[in-house]
């Protein structure tokens, strides 16, 4: 039987942008898109340990290349010099001496395979080829002596290595076939052989060195990587080939606060005695949040340093032989505190700055580049007000400002944004608005409600991308409401906790009493209201119209309608015990309780549906039922499926396709005008 994705191809990018736009769509909408199209991405903000460099790469016309430039921004130029063809540059990574960067590359190949390069001690030199990596890397990361350069490493993969990406079509043997094993390895610093550190049995997600260089941490579990990732263990070994790995943590077989969740980013204490590593309730490898944790080297339970923190830290490292530097989310905002730390605690000493702005870049959030004196700081930061940029400068109480000019032109097209905050249910609850972009107090407005992935995750300010996102409806007319309720990051692991075993019922209260605060005090027309999200964001989209008929007009992106079905079609269903509780196969009911199909006849809400058909994290096979279902109850709903398409977008027309669709739809069914 032909697979029904297949079967909706010719309905989607080209053919329909010409279509609508020779049936006379809104010219405002090209004209954001475009607008949306020229922010060029900045990510990998790298200091160099004497803090006088800076690297970062840089995305141009859908390629990638590194510049380097002096700390203050001056100076900048591209490694290398001038690139043509298919060449993508990533992951720079300075040497202990700031006179060496590493990097890898696939220019040389044309884009058939990376290599790692070294360039040195003038960044405009030639750069020095390391070792040829067939398959996958990323994730440089220098030993401290300067000696060996670690990665992490598929040989001859075939995929990026992330749940979020294209999964392989089906076929052979499920499960057993084609598996792809990340592990971490190493090359010394003057190049040659490369030498797989980890074992061919454990996927590696990520590692650190111990200070004296001689040992690695790392966190793997038994293939698949995808799959396997919330149910890894915390490994020490000697950093060479074939070493033993002995388990330090497994969070299957604590006693505490840890059992049975997740652990991401360890990280060696200067003494290289203990590690300490983030845990918490984490739905997705890379959204990282939770409390602090630490534990010795040579195994034992784990301490939960920051018990009843009201703060969620994201990222961190030692700063000191008793001190940590910590990027958290706090309250929908960015903040960098200074943490004391003894064997048993971790506090903070004192808030550096917070910010109404995104930390990082998409690909490592929160994360900060210091010098190694942790004097000075470089980090990419965008808001609602000011497009991607590198923000480096001297680590104190105020945040740096930024140092590259790349996005500078670029103006939001879209209104005023503020922080709303509320109570609900014992609860304190926050998210943010966008107003209307030419704002008039006396006009009442539609309202677009943009639920955000995760859950677990938050809505921090940043500057949209091009690709599913709720900020340029606030351009076309619409306030825009972007919601943290229960489950978020940002306000400690009980608030991240307090969605387990119920999904869209407690965190749709949190909602609907944000409408109604918002609805007190600002002209919103509460007949025209419209609902989106991508993801978790996208199931509550499913969800929340078959609980309310509040909402004229949905959009749902990679959605979940039934949790049972989907449980046996996700490929990463390890995910789903610590958030259920249970199995769908030992408790069926926690699962139906918040199924969107179980309730179907009760939804009226046209209908936008998009999904990836490769989507490893949100099956397509969800969208169909519940597009399905909609189509049965006679509700308008439209299901478009975008080929070799992952959980994450990458294809460029795609990715403008699918937000002008989102645009459209609301257009037709919830038009901002009255």
């Amino acid at each position: 039987m032909q697979h029904p994705a297949r079967l909706l191809l010719p309905f989607l990018a080209v053919g329909f942008v010409s279509s609508v736009q020779a049936a006379g769509v809104d010219p405002r909408i090209d004209h954001l898109l475009t607008e949306l199209g020229k922010v060029r991405a900045i990510s990998s903000a790298q200091l160099s340990p004497d803090g006088n460099q800076l690297a970062w790469v840089v995305r141009t016309d859908g390629k990638d290349a590194i510049e380097v430039a002096k700390a203050d921004g001056s100076d900048v130029h591209r490694i290398g010099g001038t690139k043509t063809g298919d060449c993508n540059e990533s992951d720079p990574a300075w040497a202990p001496d700031s006179q060496h960067l590493a990097f890898l590359s696939s220019c040389a190949s044309g884009g058939k395979q990376k290599d790692l390069l070294i360039v040195g001690p003038q960044s405009r030199d030639t750069p020095h080829h390391m070792a040829s990596l067939p398959g996958v890397a990323q994730g440089l990361s220098w030993s401290p002596d300067g000696k060996s350069l670690g990665f992490l490493y598929v040989p001859n993969g075939t995929r990026r290595a992330s749940a979020v990406y294209a999964a392989k079509p089906a076929s052979g043997e499920i499960g057993v076939d084609g598996l792809e094993v990340q592990r971490v390895a190493s090359v010394a610093a003057e190049g040659g052989a490369v030498r797989l550190l980890t074992p061919a049995a454990t996927y590696a997600y990520e590692f650190s060195w111990s200070p004296d260089s001689a040992r690695i941490a790392f966190t793997g579990a038994p293939p698949p990587g995808d799959n396997n990732w919330w149910v890894a263990k915390l490994y020490v070994q000697d950093a060479q080939a074939d070493a033993k790995a002995s388990v330090v943590v497994d969070p299957a077989t604590v006693k505490g606060s840890l059992h049975g969740l997740q652990m991401a980013l360890p990280r060696w204490s200067p003494d290289g005695k203990r590690i300490v590593f983030i845990g918490g309730l984490m739905s997705d490898q890379g959204s990282t949040g939770g409390d602090l944790y630490a534990v010795p080297t040579t195994g034992g339970e784990p301490a939960n340093l920051t018990t009843g923190t009201h703060v969620t830290p994201a990222w961190f490292t030692w700063s000191g032989t008793q001190k940590l530097l910590v990027s958290q989310v706090a309250n929908g905002q960015s903040q960098v505190a200074e943490y004391n730390i003894n064997e048993t605690a971790a506090q903070p000493e004192r808030v550096l700055f917070t910010l109404p702005a995104t930390i990082g870049d998409g690909t490592a959030e929160m994360a900060l580049s210091l010098s190694s004196d942790r004097s000075r700081i470089a980090y990419v930061q965008s808001s609602y007000t000011e497009a991607p940029e590198v923000h480096a400068g001297a680590l104190g109480s105020n945040a740096p400002a930024a140092v590259t000019h790349i996005n500078a032109a670029l103006k939001p097209g879209w209104g005023k944004a503020e922080s709303v905050e509320w109570d609900n249910e014992g609860r304190r609850v926050q998210g943010w608005l966008l107003y209307p972009a030419d704002y008039d107090a006396n006009k009442k407005y539609p309202m677009i409600v943009t639920v955000h992935g995760g859950p677990s995750s938050a809505v921090i300010p940043r500057w949209p991308r091009m690709g599913f996102a709720g900020e340029p409806f606030s351009a076309l007319g619409y306030f825009v409401f972007m919601p943290n309720p229960r489950g978020s990051f940002g306000q400690g692991e009980a608030y991240v906790q307090a969605n387990r075993k119920d999904f869209g019922h407690g965190d749709l209260r949190d909602i609907l009493a944000g409408i109604d605060t918002i609805e007190k005090k600002l002209p919103v027309d509460d007949k025209r209201l419209g609902l989106t999200g991508w993801s978790y964001g996208g199931f509550m989209s499913m969800f929340i119209p078959t609980q309310t008929q509040r909402f004229r007009a949905v959009v749902a992106g990679a959605g979940i309608a039934n949790w049972q079905s989907y449980y046996g079609q996700n490929l990463i269903d390890q995910w789903m015990i610590p958030f259920f509780g249970a199995s769908v196969y030992d408790d069926p009911q926690v699962y139906a309780k918040s199924s969107a199909i179980n309730f179907i006849k009760q939804t009226k809400s046209p209908t936008l549906i998009v999904v990836g058909d490769r989507d490893a994290e949100c099956p397509a096979p969800q969208s169909f039922e519940y597009w399905h279902a909609l189509r049965a109850q006679g509700v308008p709903t439209s299901l478009v499926v975008y080929p070799n398409e992952g959980h994450h977008f990458v294809d460029a027309d795609h990715q403008r396709d699918v937000l002008q669709r989102a645009l459209m739809w609301f257009q037709k069914y919830l038009p901002a005008s009255n």
